[in-house]
């Protein structure tokens, strides 16, 4: 366990990042609580008793006092566009780990372009979207892989009972779309592509008791950067299910609201990673509640492993070449039920 240190975290005061900051104090971990806005940041320190460094992106040394002392940072500050850089700097220059929990394409893109080299020469960990979206899916992918040492292509189907987006991941949302013009992007054969046309509608056979449901493909989400930074595989699709797609997307619907002590909403997901190679198929299945809930253990976890040197390589790293996916996954219990399907 934490055994007292400190971890800084990096927007404590988001939906997110009090769920992080629970998990955090749970596991005995002492939260460092950060962000930019000092006035939120001040309410969760009175209301936590947990110590406040106000610190902006844009101001270094703010930067370094929030994470002086500290064991490691979480960054759950979205849009990540402008916070992955200024943070993983701040993590370098203090030599401690660094996680986020970004689910930004193009911000973990960059993480692993402009920070690969630097991070594995300081010897140093960065783990970008250890989160819902992009360390799940990894971490499944993964463990379907299994043996195989390359594939002809990943899968990753997300079924989930409804999507009610918090105002982070409608910012982020903006600024994505933003960055790329209103195009989407897409992984095939072994690139990135942009494409301008409608994604297309299938049905997803979902495991029961999901079942059959219709699915928007070609929807990418963080994990078609992580997977193939690691697993040899020219085709990482992945897919939302259309109910999900229409929540977000409807300016109307509301942010997620809790429905149990622990904070968490009603929403359920299950989580479908499909490795095909030949005529072969493998599958890794996940099922849990509250897709920025489970965040927190994920993120929580990998923290976790890698301060107590249970990590595979140095460098930036995405969850599945990071850590032992299959065992990380059982340590998920009870937050994420996994099953392994033929």
């Amino acid at each position: 366990m934490g055994s007292g240190q400190q971890v800084a975290v990096f927007g404590a005061y988001g939906h997110t990042g009090r769920f992080v900051v629970r998990e955090l104090v749970e596991r005995g971990f002492v939260p460092v609580l950060s962000g930019r806005d000092s006035v939120k940041l001040k309410a969760l320190a009175d209301g936590t008793g947990l110590d406040a460094r106000p610190a902006t992106v844009d101001d270094p040394d703010t930067l370094d006092r929030a994470l002086a002392g500290t064991a490691a940072v979480v960054n759950c500050a979205g849009p990540f566009a402008s916070t992955t850089a200024p943070v993983i700097e701040a993590a370098l220059r203090a030599g401690i780990p660094y996680l986020d929990v970004a689910a930004e394409l193009e911000a973990n893109i960059d993480t692993f372009a402009h920070f690969a080299d630097r991070a594995r020469a300081a010897d140093a960990v960065v783990v970008p979207a250890m989160a819902f979206f992009g360390g799940l899916g990894d971490l499944l992918a993964t463990t379907a892989m299994g043996d195989w040492d390359e594939a002809d292509e990943v899968h990753i189907a997300y079924g989930l009972s409804s999507w009610h987006p918090t105002a982070g991941t409608r910012l982020s949302g903006a600024v994505s779309r933003e960055r790329r013009g209103g195009r989407r992007l897409r992984y095939t054969a072994g690139q990135w592509e942009y494409r301008t046309d409608a994604p297309p509608t299938l049905e997803w056979p979902f495991p029961q008791p999901t079942g059959p449901r219709t699915v928007i493909g070609e929807f990418t989400m963080a994990d078609v950067v992580t997977v193939p930074t690691h697993l040899s595989v020219p085709e990482v699709t992945t897919y939302m299910t259309a109910n999900a797609v229409q929540d977000i997307a409807a300016p109307a619907t509301p942010a997620p609201a809790a429905a149990d002590e622990s904070g968490r909403s009603d929403q359920t997901f299950v989580v479908d990673a499909v490795v095909r190679r030949g005529g072969v198929e493998r599958r890794a299945v996940a099922h849990g509640q509250d897709i920025y809930a489970v965040t927190a253990p994920l993120v929580v976890e990998a923290l976790e492993r890698v301060l107590t040197g249970r990590t595979r390589t140095v460098g930036v790293a995405a969850a599945g070449e990071m850590f032992d996916a299959p065992d990380f996954l059982r340590a998920l219990s009870p937050h994420v039920t996994l099953a392994l399907l033929p």
